[in-house]
């Protein structure tokens, strides 16, 4: 590890240690705004749209949160941040949490002091190249420049794969997506490898998608989340349980439409329990009875926030695959509601 990298992963440590107090639930309710930390854009999961507005499926569960807490799915501060800016951004207090395609990993979640809520989308590492290019697969790379956003898992895992198989390559450092794809478009760089759905909503920007190409290789396990600081235990069960009525609004059939009907109650204890109208589980949160039907409502569930931003009727087209529900074969599984 270069010595820089290792000043700056302790820099962080430390931050996220001692020099904020861990009373963030109390802050953003007098503060009245949400604080939450974006990429600096990514189409269908982080990017301002014409207006100005912050639209996509991270941006979704930054609202839910807010909604939450503060009643008001509107009432955030989106702050893009990149990969090497973000850890610090959390743990200066900049941000209440991250929701920006971060992958949960060991170092990050000890050595770095933040804890993960959970996982928002079940990803892996792939690679991009023009169809001209003429390649099929990731291991006739060799030789090739690399577009690689510094900062991130994504550098660490290119090291691996090509040392593991033998070839070379040449690294195009870039600090944000937007500057990725300029350059690769511009030919700075022969491929562009990144989470794979980061490629499909890259791709998905471009004059024209289909010349190029994602490779079939995909070469990590890049489980993406939202992340708080250590130690902040009240405001990380409030992250975690806002993502998981998300998830387990899908699974039992709450939907954004139906959602004001079945908070009159229903003969399923458990969706009673997770919409207020039985049990105390907002109490413990230290919000009302209504905070996860207000982040239900927000944008709608789990599926409809997938599928309105990045799913297959999209122009990202990313399937459901492992990011399903358990019950049908994914790995969407949300602890219950008791």
């Amino acid at each position: 590890m270069k010595k820089s990298v290792l000043l700056g992963a302790l820099t962080v440590s430390g931050l996220a240690a001692g020099a904020v107090a861990a009373d963030t639930l109390d802050d953003v309710k007098a503060r009245g705004t949400l604080n939450c930390g974006v990429t600096t854009g990514l189409v269908g999961f982080a990017a301002p749209d014409a207006n100005g507005v912050w639209e996509g499926f991270d941006v979704g569960v930054c609202r839910a949160v807010a909604a939450a807490v503060l009643g008001d799915a509107n009432a955030v501060e989106f702050v893009p941040t990149t990969g090497s800016t973000r850890f610090t951004a959390l743990a200066s207090g900049e941000v209440d949490m991250l929701a920006r395609n971060t992958t949960w990993t060991f170092s990050r979640d000890v050595e770095l002091k933040f804890e993960f809520t959970g996982v928002n989308y079940y990803d892996g590492q792939g690679f991009m190249v023009p169809r001209d290019l003429g390649v099929t697969s990731a291991k006739d790379l060799d030789g090739a420049t690399v577009c690689i956003q510094t900062g991130t898992t994504t550098e660490l895992n290119l090291a691996d794969f090509f040392r593991v198989n033998n070839i070379s390559y040449e690294p195009v450092p870039i600090e944000t997506n937007a500057e990725a794809q300029q350059q690769y478009l511009a030919g700075a760089c022969d491929v562009y490898t990144t989470d794979a759905s980061g490629l499909a909503a890259t791709r998905a920007s471009f004059e024209n998608p289909g010349d190029h190409v994602i490779l079939p290789e995909i070469v990590s396990k890049e489980p993406l989340g939202p992340l708080v600081r250590h130690g902040d235990n009240d405001w990380g069960d409030v992250v975690r349980w806002t993502l998981n009525a998300l998830i387990a609004a899908e699974e039992y059939g709450v939907t954004s439409a139906n959602i004001e009907e079945l908070s009159a109650g229903t003969d399923n204890p458990e969706i009673n329990r997770m919409l207020g109208t039985e049990g105390e589980l907002g109490a413990m949160l230290g919000l009302d009875a209504d905070w996860a039907k207000r982040a239900i409502a927000a944008g709608g569930n789990y599926g409809e926030l997938f599928e309105k931003n990045i799913g297959e009727n999209t122009s990202i087209g990313l399937a459901r695959g492992l990011n399903a529900q358990w019950t049908e074969g994914g790995l969407l599984y949300s602890p219950p509601f008791r």
